[in-house]
């Protein structure tokens, strides 16, 4: 794990024990740091009974801590625990933040930070994989993988990518990323913001905290509508759609317009970090993709088989119908809004649709309305089954849902696992 001897003899509060509450937990007190813990769920905190001291930050007195270490997921807008540390002149942090700070102490080494709404989690693993090709020590975390604070220290020359969302930034200070990206900006998260500008501005923060000199990966569009680079320290400045990039048709894992951005942004960071053209070409080639993003589960029959579980929303639907030219389309779920509006451009794409879950029936309407064919399989299963049955040679069978899974799945991962087992069911 990552230790430091800053911590060493220094007092802290830890709200919230799941993994990177646990992670922070342990390397603080290996650190040799005073930590006392807590989270509302009995079995959270008999994992570090024992060995950190059991009580609620907005319980006790904090005079005297010098951090309190929360969740990402605690919205701190609105949170008591803000207002709590406030009083007693006690900074609010992450473990980013706490990861920040350790870097001293680490084998001389690289950050890349990567934030922005979409896109984020295939840019940084992205990133990774060109590093691996190359022979560059490397690792992610932040809001991929493992936490941060529970990974072993790179050698030196090594390079830590870090998935960066808003809240993970919200909470960190001093994070002097040698390489920031800002992939783009689309309204999320406005509950916890004042606003859309509110929550760019978080965004923008990536970029303040870097040190003169350091590079800046940006979409135009971000900088000019939010002016995001404005508190910056005179970085080098590379806009992605400046960024030339070659034949698309040449990664089987990164089809689609979106995908074209992440390879900008991935290739603009490589060329940063002093990778040379043939180790990214071989990394874009051989880059497997992450599951439930674009994902090729198989090809049978000469039809392609896509699990695109993590589109939850027709917005994040789009791009995949952009991506290839004859695809049957299984949609629905838990519907997040009434339309498909974003995904409407592509129809010409969809060769026929096929829908689930309880926003089967309302997408159907809109599809028929449009034109397109539909069958209404119902479950996923049945829809795998309709989609294979109709495919030719030739065709792409997705699963894109544009909505929530929670109708019928746990989540969108229990979603595209099924998926797949739907596949590899087929004779």
């Amino acid at each position: 794990m990552i230790t430091s001897p800053a911590f060493a003899g220094k007092k802290y509060a830890v709200l919230g024990l799941a993994r990177s509450g646990l992670a922070t937990v342990d390397a603080l007190l290996e650190s040799g740091a005073d930590v006392v813990a807590w989270d509302d769920r009995d079995e959270a905190r008999a994992k570090v009974a024992g060995r950190a001291t059991l009580a609620d930050p907005l319980a006790i007195d904090l005079a005297g801590f010098d951090g309190v270490i929360v969740s990402p997921g605690v919205p701190i807008i609105r949170h008591p625990i803000r207002t709590k540390a406030e009083a007693a002149g006690v900074p609010l942090i992450g473990d980013v933040e706490l990861f920040a700070q350790a870097r001293a102490s680490l084998p001389a080494h690289k950050v890349v930070g990567i934030t922005g709404t979409n896109g984020k989690s295939t840019t940084t693993a992205l990133v990774r994989h060109i590093l691996d090709t190359a022979g560059v020590p490397a690792l992610m975390g932040g809001n991929i993988g493992l936490p941060i604070l529970s990974r072993d220290p790179l050698p030196e020359g090594g390079v830590y990518v870090l998935e960066l969302s808003s809240y993970q930034i919200d909470l960190t200070y001093s994070l002097d990323c040698d390489v920031a990206v800002l992939l783009n900006i689309t309204p999320d998260h406005l509950d916890r913001y004042d606003g859309f500008e509110g929550y760019a501005a978080s965004k923008a923060r990536l970029f303040a905290m870097q040190g003169p000199g350091r590079v800046a990966v940006v979409d135009y569009a971000a900088e000019m509508a939010h002016r995001v680079l404005d508190d910056a320290e005179d970085p080098m400045i590379q806009f992605i759609s400046d960024v030339v990039i070659g034949d698309q048709a040449a990664w089987p894992a990164l089809q689609g317009p979106h995908n074209a951005q992440n390879v900008a942004v991935a290739t603009a960071v490589a060329r940063a970090l002093g990778v040379g053209e043939a180790a990214i070409e071989q990394g874009l080639r051989t880059y497997p993709g992450l599951p439930h993003r674009m994902e090729r589960v198989a090809e049978k029959g000469g039809v392609l088989f896509v699990n695109d579980s993590k589109a939850t929303n027709a917005t994040s639907t789009a791009p995949a119908l952009a991506a290839y030219p004859k695809i049957h389309w299984i949609l629905g779920g838990l519907p997040k809004t009434d339309e498909l509006d974003a995904c409407a451009p592509h129809y010409a794409h969809v060769v026929a649709a096929y829908v689930i879950g309880d926003a089967g029936p309302m997408f159907a309407r809109i599809l028929r309305d449009a034109g397109k064919p539909v069958t209404e399989s119902g479950t996923l299963d049945q829809a795998v089954r309709d989609a294979a049955a109709a495919a030719k040679p030739g065709d792409v069978v997705m699963l894109s849902p544009a909505c929530a899974s929670f109708d019928q799945f746990r989540d969108f991962e229990a979603r595209g696992d099924a998926f797949r087992a739907a596949v590899e069911a087929l004779a």
